[in-house]
């Protein structure tokens, strides 16, 4: 979630490189998606660990994209409110009813 609930993604440049980066580092670290969604303040995913721990893998990520976005807006400071959330699905009911949360925001 953007930091005081602020925008994360202003308009279509910002999401193409969110979803460029994710794609690069998923496929780097052979994590899967199973699912995912932006909103202008937050974001949803749905990954299974690959060969990277997914702490290692968000860090890039998100990292990686405060970076750029503070450059592309001429803004600093910190983007994001606090670390990720994340839940351990271990159940497929539990998947299934993750996969339907995130494609309805």
């Amino acid at each position: 979630r953007g930091i005081n609930r602020r925008k994360i993604f202003f308009d279509d440049c910002d999401r193409d490189d969110f979803l460029d980066r994710l794609g690069g580092i998923l496929s780097d670290s052979k994590t899967a998606c199973f699912a995912w969604a932006i909103m202008t303040n937050h974001l949803h995913l749905l990954l299974r660990t690959g060969v990277a721990p997914i702490a290692s893998v968000m860090r890039r990520l998100l990292t990686g994209y405060a970076v750029s976005f503070n450059r592309r807006h001429r803004r600093h400071g910190h983007l994001f409110q606090n670390r990720y959330k994340s839940i351990l699905c271990q159940e497929d009911l539990y998947l299934l009813e993750l996969v339907r949360y995130i494609h309805l925001n």
